[in-house]
Formats: structure tokens, sequence, C-alpha cells
């Protein structure tokens, strides 16, 4: 089966069935949303989608609004744009602080928010997608909602096929306001996964009107990057090796763990690693890390590369975390995977 809907060419239809060929478009404008409060995930779903929409069409505009420190790092096709808004970081705990600012949590959503609706008013565009948070961080997009909806805007929420537990979810939305927000401002649900996997709204209390406005758009295609990436590759991807890979990184030290002392035991693997920190993990710990992989001959580390893909298309086999995007990106290359979920 294939892995599905967008690829950085074009956007085809769903997994189990073909769609027609959308019109052509001499013009539009797109803001995707990305919250971004933790990892890459978010990131890079919504440069897929904002790549894929913009691909070849040259009177196609998008402009991601973004809070990821890293974004600046990633290569956008030609149409494509990024509005970073101050960041702000998830504690163990569950609670937020501001990434880099020196003012409180309060104080850097009301800025967040002031950006976004001073973006979706200047911008003014003919469709929004949001990932994931229906009222974004803490609420912070329900101003600019209000915006888009009274300028005539198409809105959608875009959300991956499995979220959180329906115990904790059907709470979460409750308290946040997601369920009033569904109703009120979206068009259109857009899950990117299929309904005979799983159904992750299936949980919460909607309206029959409600359910009608979800799409399942199938899983979103991968492609390789146009260009090569400019990152210097360690000397063991000249042949055969496996690409351990945790996403972001920020809670991957368990895996990157196991693997080194899989290679540090006595039956050490035949095939060599090449492991992939992350931008977000804590930095004591990967010159840990590094201290114990540079005694061994088998291993080697990298701290971040921007298109993965390259490396994973490389690869023989993978280790990665389970996220979305690494699930779409090892489906789209057919690559044997051990995937580790997350249990916290």
């Amino acid at each position: 089966m294939p892995a599905a809907v967008f690829d950085d060419e074009h956007i085809g239809g769903l997994v189990d069935q073909q769609l027609p060929a959308p019109p052509a478009v001499e013009r539009a404008r797109v803001l995707i949303y990305s919250h971004d409060t933790f990892g890459l995930g978010h990131l890079r779903r919504s440069r897929a989608i904002a790549n894929a929409l913009a691909g070849g069409t040259a009177g196609v505009s998008v402009v991601i609004i973004s809070g990821s420190p890293v974004i600046g790092n990633f290569e956008f096709g030609s149409g494509v744009d990024h509005v970073r808004v101050p960041g702000v970081v998830k504690l163990r705990n569950g609670d937020y602080r501001s990434l880099n600012l020196n003012i409180g949590i309060e104080e850097t959503t009301n800025l967040r928010a002031a950006i976004i609706a001073q973006t979706a008013q200047s911008f003014r565009p003919d469709l929004v997608i949001i990932d994931k948070e229906p009222t974004g961080f803490r609420g912070e997009i329900l101003p600019a909602l209000n915006i888009l909806k009274r300028n005539g805007a198409r809105l959608v929420l875009g959300i991956r096929d499995v979220m959180d537990e329906p115990a904790a979810l059907k709470p979460e939305w409750e308290r946040k306001g997601g369920l009033e927000a569904l109703s009120t401002y979206y068009d259109e649900i857009w899950v990117y996964g299929l309904q005979q996997f799983y159904e992750p709204l299936a949980c919460l209390p909607l309206s029959e009107e409600v359910r009608q406005r979800i799409l399942y758009t199938g899983y979103l295609r991968r492609g390789l990057p146009r260009e090569a990436s400019i990152t210097s590759y360690p000397r063991i991807t000249r042949g055969p090796f496996v690409l351990v890979t945790t996403g972001g990184g920020g809670d991957g030290e368990d895996l990157i763990d196991w693997t080194i002392s899989a290679y540090e035991s006595e039956a050490c693997p035949d095939i060599p690693a090449l492991i992939v920190f992350g931008p977000f993990i804590n930095r004591e710990q990967r010159r840990g890390f590094m201290a114990r992989i540079a005694k061994h001959p088998k291993l080697a580390a990298i701290s971040f590369d921007s298109k993965l893909e390259l490396l994973m298309n490389r690869a023989s086999a993978v280790v990665a975390m389970g996220g979305y995007n690494t699930f779409c990106e090892v489906l789209s290359l057919d690559k044997p995977t051990l995937i580790v979920p997350r249990t916290t």
C-alpha cells in the first residue's frame, strides 16, 4: 500500500481510491499555523504540505507560522516562506516557558498572538491550515481565526491519524475549547491517515454536522529532497549501515543509550550504525554519548540533518522513535524499520 497523498511534487488522491485531479489554480494564498512547542514533527509535516501545495504552481504562495527555533535550518520550495513567532518550550512536568525571552509565558503568548493576527490580516489567505491544535497554543490563534473568518478564508484543521488516548484527549479538548472551535470556525477537518485504521476523533461528542466535515486524506507521502545535503556524512555511510534517529531528540536519550549499549556488548551487531541526535538533545547527554561512540569503530554520530530523507534512503535499515513523520518517511522509502514507541 502506498504511503499516500502529498509529496514534494504534487497532491494526489486518497490511498485507497483515485480522486479527480484538482482544477488548475492561477493565484492562491495559503497560511499554515504550526504551534511547534516540542520536536520537529509538526514543522516537517507543515513543510511537506506547503511544498506540495506550492510546487509547480507559480501563482500559489504559502506562509508557515511557526515557533520552532530550527525552522531557519530547513529549505523551502519556491513560493513558500515562514514567519517565526517567539518560541516556547514544554517542560517535563507539562508546563511551558519562553524559550529565549526573559518574560513570562502569558506575555510570550500575547506577543505570539499579536504577530499571528497581524500576519493573518496582512497576508489575507484564501486557505488556512491549522496543525493539530484547534485553538492554537494556549488559545493564541483565536483572534486570528475571527479575522480570517470575517475575511472569507476557508479554514481547515489538520491532525495526524493518532492523537492522545481518548481518556486524555476528550477532557483536554473540552478544557481548551477545541470542540466549540470545530463547530464555530472550521470548514473541514483533515485526518492524515486512513479511517479503517483509526478514527482519532471518534471519542469526542461531535455533532453530525461537524463529523461530515472530516476528510481522511491518507498518509502524507515523503519524497527525496531535490538537492544534496551540505552535511558531511561519516565514513561508515559509504557502506551498509543502520540509521538511528530520535526526531528532535528531546526525549530520545534512552533509545540512543540502548543502541550504544548493543554495540558495547559481546554480541555486537555486524552492521555499523549512524546516530542522529536531533537538535533538542541535552548537551551534557550528547557529550557523554559522543565519548562512548568515539571508542567504537562501528558507531558514528551527527547532531542534525535537515534533509534526513537522504540518509534514510541510503540506510540499510532504520531504528527510530515512533513519530508520525518518521513513520511516513520509512513507509515512503520502503525501509526495514524498528519503531520504538514513546512511553511518556
